[in-house]
C-alpha cells in the first residue's frame, strides 16, 4: 500500500487579508484528493502562533476562533534526521511530542507574513518542499513596485506611477501632493505597495481626496504607489501554473466591479450577484468565486493570446512558481493593456479560472504539490558545499591578552 503524502496547509497569519486567507485554504483543503493526501491543516493566529487540529479544516470553526483554539494544539515545525515534523509546542515531559510528519508545505496565505517569502524562507531553512513561488519572487511579487520593475525590465507594459514614503508623506503632506499632481496627474490611483484584496486602495481626482487616500493607505503599508488612472477602464485577469521551464495560462476573466475600481468589498462581500460564473450568494465564504465576473472574458482572440502570453512573461519576470494571477487594466477604446500586479498566491487560487480552462480543482492542487516536489528535487542536485580546508588553517586579527591572535 503506497503511503500517503503529507501536505500541510498553513494558512492565517498576521495580515489585514487573514480572513480571505482562511477562506482560501478551507477551499483548497476541500479539494484536496484524501486517497492521495493525508492533510493537517496548521491556522496561524493573527500573532503569529500555530495551531492544528482536525476541526481547523472546517470553514464553522473559524466563527468564533477562540473557541475552536481551545481544543488545537499549538504546535511547531522542526527538523529531526531527514525528516520535517510538526511537533508540540508546549512540550510534555512524558511521551512523543509529535504530532505528524511533513512531506509538503502548501503556504496559503494571502498579504504580509506568509505571501512576501517570510514563510517560504523558513520552509527553505528546513528543507521542506512547498508550493507556491521561492523566496525571493515572492518578496517580488508582494512588493508591487519591485514587481513593476522587473515587468519593465522583461519588456512587460506597466502604467506610469511614483513610490512614496511615510516619512516623505508626513514631512510635508502638501508638497508629497503637489509632486504626485506634477507626476501622474489626476485621476490617480492610491495604493499600499505590498498588500492584495484591494485594501487600502483608492482613485483620487483632486488635493482633498488625494490627501485623504494617501493617510488611509499609511494606515496599512509604510510605503503607497501613485499611478495614473488608466481611461476607460476595464480589468482583465489570467492565471498562470507552472514554473521556469513549463508555464501555462488560463482563459482570462473580467471581473464586474460596482464601482471604477475593485474594492474590498466587491471582491469577497458582492455575493457573486450579476456574474457568469454561477457563483452562490453566500458572499465571503466562497472567497473569490464570489465575484461577479465573466469567465471568458469577452475579448477578440488576439487580445486573448496578448494578455495570455504577457501574463506568462510576467510570471516569468519574477520567477513564480505554481499558480498566480496577473491583473492587467486595458484601456478599451485606445486597446493599450497594462500589467497591474501578480498575486503570487490568489485568491480561491484561481480554481474558477482554471475550471473553465480544463483543469478541475483537486487537479490544481495536484499539479502545484507536484511542482513543489520537482523543484525540491531539482535543488537537491545542488552543490552547496566544495572540498576545502580553510578552517584548518583560518587565523582570527586582533588581540587576545595583549597578544596576537
Amino acid at each position: 500500500m503506497v503511503s500517503k503524502i503529507r501536505a500541510a496547509v498553513f494558512f492565517g497569519g498576521p495580515s489585514v487579508e487573514h480572513e480571505v486567507s482562511v477562506i482560501t485554504a478551507m477551499q483548497a483543503i476541500q479539494a484536496l484528493n484524501k486517497d492521495r493526501y493525508e492533510v493537517i491543516p496548521v491556522y496561524t493566529t493573527k500573532s503569529g502562533e500555530w495551531y492544528t487540529g482536525a476541526h481547523l479544516a472546517q470553514l464553522e470553526s473559524y466563527r468564533n476562533i477562540p473557541e475552536a483554539l481551545k481544543t488545537a494544539h499549538k504546535v511547531a515545525l522542526r527538523k529531526e534526521g531527514s525528516e520535517v515534523q510538526l511537533v508540540l509546542a508546549d512540550r510534555k515531559r512524558f511521551g512523543s511530542n509529535v504530532v505528524s510528519g511533513v512531506d509538503v508545505a502548501l503556504p496559503i496565505y494571502h498579504g504580509t507574513g506568509g505571501e512576501d517569502g517570510v514563510m517560504q524562507a523558513h520552509f527553505e531553512r528546513l528543507g521542506l518542499p512547498y508550493t507556491g513561488p521561492d523566496v525571493t519572487s515572492s518578496a517580488i511579487g508582494m512588493d508591487k513596485w519591485a514587481a513593476k520593475a522587473m515587468f519593465k525590465i522583461h519588456g512587460v507594459p506597466c502604467v506610469d506611477g511614483v513610490k512614496v514614503t511615510q516619512s516623505q508623506y508626513f514631512t510635508d503632506p502638501e508638497e508629497t501632493a503637489a509632486a504626485i499632481e506634477r507626476t501622474v496627474g489626476y485621476p490617480a490611483i492610491i495604493k499600499p505597495y505590498n498588500l492584495g484584496s484591494s485594501v487600502g486602495i483608492h482613485k483620487c481626482r483632486d488635493r482633498a481626496s488625494l490627501l485623504e487616500g494617501l493617510e488611509d493607505a499609511f494606515l496599512y503599508s509604510r510605503a503607497v504607489l501613485a499611478e495614473r488612472a488608466v481611461q476607460n477602464l476595464r480589468e482583465i485577469n489570467c492565471a498562470v501554473l507552472g514554473d521556469d521551464e513549463e508555464a501555462r495560462a488560463s482563459v482570462c476573466e473580467e471581473p464586474l466591479n460596482a464601482t471604477d475600481i475593485l474594492t474590498y468589498a466587491d471582491k469577497y462581500q458582492s455575493g457573486g450577484k450579476g456574474g457568469k460564473t454561477g457563483a452562490k450568494t453566500d458572499g465571503g465564504s466562497q472567497g473569490m468565486q464570489s465575484l461577479a465576473r465573466v469567465v471568458p472574458a469577452d475579448l477578440s482572440p488576439e487580445m486573448t493570446e496578448r494578455v495570455q502570453k504577457l501574463a506568462i512573461d510576467a510570471f516569468r519576470a519574477v520567477g513564480a512558481c505554481g499558480c498566480s494571477r496577473i491583473d492587467f487594466l486595458l484601456d478599451s477604446e485606445t486597446g493599450e493593456l497594462f500589467a497591474n500586479e501578480i498575486n503570487t498566491i490568489p485568491g480561491s487560487l484561481a480554481f474558477y479560472l482554471w475550471e473553465k480552462s480544463g483543469l478541475d480543482f483537486t487537479g490544481l492542487m495536484d499539479e502545484m504539490i507536484r511542482l513543489a516536489l520537482k523543484r525540491q528535487r531539482q535543488q537537491g542536485l545542488l552543490h552547496t558545499s566544495f572540498e576545502t580546508n580553510l578552517l584548518q588553517s583560518a587565523r582570527i586579527g586582533g588581540a587576545k591578552n595583549g597578544k596576537k591572535v
